[in-house]
């Protein structure tokens, strides 16, 4: 018997935005996790928007599982065409027994509230209402939503929103606000991000790919299976063990 390919969501005017994002959610579920240990769509994160685009497209035909990374991608092509709905990756870089591991999901902002579209092995750790007020209660919901598996965040990392031109040759800004939250206190992490949010919402951040086009180049070589223990924050969403 083949198995059954789900029907990629289609936006109804009916719809209200928290049904629609709740339609592309479920649809991903459907997908399911990819829990195989092979990636079968390979996502390089410097590619440009409209590469990444044709990637999510050839995800609706293939119906196989994903992870994370790709549900980020995913996700930025079935809103596409949304214009009311901002689009934005967030990053975590957390630690437990011993080791480190990476994990991005989707942050969305509409009409004056935060929430998330993702995949993770925990059903915590993906999307999230479009209920939060502010883009500190959100991450904050992210990080007590870590303590129960017992992982500490130490780095919170967001992007500036991906534009709604899928033919688009800008790559996604994937870090353009890096915060070491855990040498930092709620209060400082609160005003950081809520002036981030404030900037984002004015749209006056610009690529920080835009200063330093070599750093960016040098970065795209996050398939490399291990990186100089230098810098490991440059490495990508390769691990997502949450």
């Amino acid at each position: 018997v083949q198995p059954s390919v789900p029907p990629v969501p289609n936006y109804k005017l009916s719809m209200s935005i928290p049904e629609w994002l709740q339609a592309i959610q479920t649809y991903m579920k459907l997908l399911q996790y990819n829990h195989t240990g092979t990636q079968f769509f390979e996502i390089r994160k410097t590619r440009p928007l409209s590469g990444l685009m044709e990637t999510a497209k050839e995800m609706t035909r293939e119906s196989l599982p994903i992870k994370c990374l790709e549900a980020v991608i995913l996700g930025i092509y079935l809103t596409n065409g949304q214009p009311s709905v901002e689009r934005f990756p967030i990053s975590f870089k957390t630690h437990f027994s011993g080791n480190y591991f990476h994990h991005v999901v989707l942050g969305i902002y509409c009409n004056g509230r935060y929430g998330s579209l993702g995949m993770s092995r925990r059903s915590d750790l993906m999307d999230k209402p479009l209920t939060y007020r502010t883009l500190s209660d959100l991450i904050f919901e992210f990080e007590d939503s870590y303590k129960k598996y017992l992982h500490s965040v130490k780095k919170v990392k967001i992007g500036l929103y991906v534009p709604h031109e899928p033919h688009s040759f800008q790559p996604i800004e994937w870090k353009q606000l890096v915060l070491n939250v855990s040498k930092m206190m709620r209060t400082e992490v609160r005003k950081e991000l809520e002036k981030f949010a404030r900037d984002m919402r004015m749209k006056i951040l610009k690529p920080s790919s835009a200063h330093s086009p070599m750093k960016e180049r040098s970065r795209g070589k996050s398939l490399s299976p291990r990186r100089r223990q230098g810098s490991p924050q440059r490495r990508a969403c390769r691990r997502d063990k949450s």
